[in-house]
């Protein structure tokens, strides 16, 4: 395996190459610091490692990591960001060998073309990389609820999620990460269909008051209960995609709208002009067939931030023929524009 195999000498004079190309500037002579030449990947100052370490691509960090017992500690607890998705053998085996040394590790990317990650990988991440901020396990459809509820108690500081794909995942596992990682601000769940029911996002409303973006694409099990929940309980959102979700009807969208005067009662006041800023800047509603036209140019004309409009265009109905009628404000403006030209020349 990549990681715990011994390092050989042309992986040492690859990695040393590289990490000196970065740091000399690719002029192949060895580089001087406080006056010490360094020509052999053992001269290296830790310090410089690590700011070198931050501008090599993951695989060189990996390798070297395991330089030296030195290089491996500095690397290890210096390292915050990590991409595996480069990996396409063994990347459940590469996660178990690497998750015991990268503790501080806050962002994660594990998306996969070919699936490999398995619940036990997420396991030891959720056991030694506490401090994780972002994780990203997309298309990894061999992980089941073990995973989630496993991350719920391992990593409840996880702000941004992304399980897309995630098939497996049945509601009640949701519902339980919900209980633990209440800092959540970005989650997609895209195709998550069995997770993705009213119930958890009963859960979600109930406890992700922070949460500004919520993807719940090709979730036909999502109707209007669990976008009402979301509506009440998720005061920040600001981005949400419901494409697909041909459950929900007018129900899910005055209860969008409406949501904005119960959250923010004193905002006209206290905010003036920033108002329009506030509340949803992005729909998707595609596919969601069952909606009329007086329901979603209600929620429209509520947040000014939905745009119809080609510049801008954040509130996207693509699918939905009954709902051409719908226009924002400046599309509305910018149609009777040329029409008050015509009337003035008169």
């Amino acid at each position: 395996m990549f990681a715990e195999a011994k390092v050989g000498s042309e992986d040492l004079d690859l990695c040393f190459e590289k990490l000196m190309m970065v740091a000399a500037g690719k002029s192949g002579e060895g580089m001087k610091m406080k006056g010490v030449v360094i020509t052999e990947w053992k001269d290296i100052p830790m310090e410089l490692l690590l700011r070198i370490i931050s501008l090599v691509d993951d695989r060189t960090a990996i390798v070297a990591s395991g330089v030296c017992c030195g290089w491996r500690d500095a690397i290890c607890l210096g390292l915050t960001q990590l991409c595996l998705s480069w990996c396409r053998k063994n990347t459940n085996n590469l996660v178990l060998s690497l998750a015991p040394k990268f503790t501080k590790l806050q962002t994660l990317i594990l998306r996969q073309e070919n699936p490999q990650l398995e619940d036990n990988a997420v396991e030891t991440i959720a056991k030694f990389c506490h401090d994780l901020l972002d994780l990203n396990l997309s298309k990894s459809f061999k992980l089941g609820d073990h995973s989630l509820y496993t991350l719920a108690h391992g990593c409840p500081n996880l702000t941004k999620l992304n399980i897309s794909g995630c098939t497996s995942f049945c509601d009640e596992a949701l519902e339980y990460l919900t209980n633990f990682c209440r800092k959540l601000k970005i989650l997609n769940l895209c195709g998550c269909v069995k997770a993705s029911t009213d119930r958890a996002l009963q859960a979600i409303g109930r406890n992700c008051n922070m949460l500004q973006s919520l993807n719940l694409g090709w979730c036909d099990n999502v109707g209007d209960l669990g976008v009402m929940s979301l509506a009440y309980g998720c005061p920040d959102l600001r981005s949400l995609d419901l494409c697909g979700c041909v459950r929900i009807t007018d129900r899910a969208m005055y209860s969008l709208a409406h949501s904005r005067l119960k959250n923010k009662p004193s905002m006209w006041q206290s905010m003036g002009g920033r108002y329009d800023e506030e509340g949803l800047r992005s729909l998707n509603i595609s596919q969601c067939t069952a909606l009329t036209p007086s329901a979603v140019q209600a929620l429209c004309d509520t947040f000014p931030s939905l745009h119809t409009c080609s510049r801008r265009h954040s509130l996207v109905m693509s699918g939905c023929l009954n709902l051409t009628s719908v226009h924002c404000a400046c599309a509305v403006q910018a149609h009777r524009t040329p029409n008050t030209i015509l009337h003035a020349a008169h």
